[in-house]
């Protein structure tokens, strides 16, 4: 059916960050009982440049999610890398929850016991996970200083009116189970969506030829544009989608009632946490909207969409690997690079899994304004913003330039070393680095030209790489039914696959190569750049390939 691809990825260079990451890097020693692995106290507490203004009020209840390490970490890594190495007899044998908890989740004697201490020591349990991975709950401040033995405070930063919680010292536990981390002991660095709204008058035109109200592009625009009319709906696949607030079910009806296509996909509330998944009305839910209404748009006949939200991302992701019933997610928020040694082994048990993790590569033209994290991760698919042009409303796609507002370069953390297959497209023309990984991988329409309705009403002027990551979550849907229908399984991890389809042979036929526009330092070059990546998809070409690029 397929023809060999022409670039193939060799079983020695496939991922060397996964052959070749220290734990200990991103904050991850070696477990020994009793002990809490990573820092807890945020680093404008601990170097003073926050002022302590007040303590803490000893009744305020703080939701966590207390993460245990993972086992034989060193061989999970080298599964994942065995499981995208196409000369492994373990490519692309993917694991179920159960597998994947059984051979690296902590033990159930040891999940138990921790249980047991928190529950008796002031927290109350709102979840437990399949994989063993984390414990989540509540516990007053007055609870968590016994237990932890630390102080709690409000601290404010020179130039700010906000004030957060934080320990004043690192803490320390009575329990000879470890701990790895207690994601929600601070409030330092709040996430952040990646919605971009520009600010217009009643009657404002769009710049570009869509087919919503004034102009502006609607869902459906951006399928005809990326995808065409081919027929894939994404029939028979499950989309997820991680959200940090709830979401009003009735703006996301009113949205394909009005503009369609008539919304046939169960959309699924899921709180991870407890905390409310839907609102009835005037919740600020732009982000979350956008997010199903442009995923749903781009694969409109998906079986469901997975709206996941709790207040941490720990809680949403570690329920989506998990739960492991959507082969594709999308994230466009941001959060704290702290929280690192908390997420990567769920990424890295979503690639064991066969899921494919995308998530916008943030806005404000850098990686440093925009907040870098998750997309820094090289465990994950980093997707930068353009501004597209279609030839007229619901026509084809026309050009593409780098959006302005694109966050691109390379990884701030220098522990984040290259993959071996980026490598190979690093160069002065682009100026990406040689040591340590580079964001974006691929791009999609971010210029804030796209109409969406929420609890609040309908509009145009939306953008943000907000939107890029879902349109290709949806995109993925798309290439998962159609690999389903040769008979093949999941797509998976998709970095590998997206840089071996990037060689001259292949990237001109199957990415839309964005070669114009600036974002911050970096422009947009032939092949590969710091802006778009690879680019945008070539509709049903770009399928074609990367199921082939998937099945040699």
């Amino acid at each position: 059916m397929f023809r060999k691809r022409s670039l193939r990825i060799s079983a020695g260079n496939l991922l060397t960050p996964f052959a070749a990451l220290a734990w200990a890097a991103i904050g991850m020693g070696v477990a020994s009982a009793g002990t809490l692995l990573t820092s807890h106290v945020p680093e404008d507490v601990s170097n003073h440049s926050a002022t302590r203004v007040a303590d803490a009020d000893a009744s305020r209840r703080l939701q966590l999610a207390i993460a245990l390490p993972m086992r034989d970490q060193a061989q999970l890594v080298q599964l994942v890398r065995d499981i995208y190495d196409p000369s492994s007899p373990n490519y692309r044998h993917y694991l179920s929850v159960a597998q994947f908890t059984q051979r690296f989740g902590p033990t159930q004697a040891d999940y138990n016991k921790a249980l047991q201490f928190f529950s008796t020591h002031g927290l109350s349990i709102s979840g437990v996970s399949a994989n063993r991975y984390l414990i989540e709950g509540s516990a007053s401040v007055a609870s968590l200083q016994q237990m932890l033995h630390v102080k709690f405070g409000l601290y404010q930063r020179a130039g700010e009116t906000r004030r957060f919680i934080a320990p004043d010292s690192e803490p320390t536990l009575a329990l000879d189970v470890p701990v790895l981390r207690i994601v929600g002991l601070d409030d330092a660095n709040p996430p952040s969506n990646r919605l971009v709204q520009r600010k217009l008058d009643v009657d404002a035109q769009s710049p570009v030829k869509g087919s919503g109200p004034n102009g502006w592009y609607l869902g459906s625009d951006i399928r005809l544009a990326y995808y065409g009319i081919f027929l894939s709906s994404g029939k028979g696949q499950s989309l997820g989608l991680m959200e940090l607030g709830p979401y009003d079910p009735q703006g996301v009806q009113n949205y394909f009632t009005q503009f369609g296509p008539p919304l046939t996909t169960d959309v699924v509330p899921i709180s991870t946490d407890g905390s409310p998944a839907t609102c009835a009305s005037k919740c600020n839910d732009g982000e979350q909207a956008l997010d199903i209404e442009y995923a749903i748009a781009m694969a409109p006949g998906l079986d469901q969409v997975q709206v996941y939200v709790a207040r941490s991302a720990e809680s949403v992701l570690n329920r989506m690997a998990s739960d492991n019933t959507s082969a594709q997610l999308s994230t466009s928020w941001g959060w704290s690079h702290s929280e690192r040694s908390v997420d990567e082994p769920i990424f890295l048990e979503m690639a064991a899994q066969g899921q494919t993790l995308l998530t916008a590569s943030g806005d404000n033209s850098s990686l440093r304004a925009s907040g870098p994290w998750p997309e820094e991760s090289a465990y994950i698919t980093a997707v930068g913003g353009t501004d597209l042009q279609t030839s007229s409303p619901g026509g084809p796609w026309l050009s593409e330039t780098a959006w302005s507002g694109s966050a691109g370069g390379p990884s701030l953390d220098k522990t984040i070393t290259i993959p071996a297959y980026q490598l190979p497209f690093i160069n002065d023309q682009n100026q990406g680095s040689t040591q340590v990984r580079n964001v974006p991988d691929i791009a999609g329409d971010a210029n804030t030209v796209n109409y969406i309705c929420s609890s609040r009403g309908c509009s145009g002027g939306n953008g943000g790489t907000s939107f890029a990551s879902p349109i290709w979550a949806g995109f993925i849907a798309l290439a998962n039914q159609r690999a389903a229908h040769y008979g093949y399984g999941r797509i998976g991890f998709l970095n590998p696959l997206l840089y071996s389809m990037g060689g001259k042979n292949y990237a001109k036929y199957i990415y839309h190569d964005i070669v114009s526009g600036t974002s911050g330092k970096y422009s947009a070059v032939p092949s590969y750049d710091l802006v778009t990546g690879f680019g945008s998809p070539q509709g049903f070409a770009f399928i074609e390939k990367l199921i082939q690029a998937a099945n040699p």
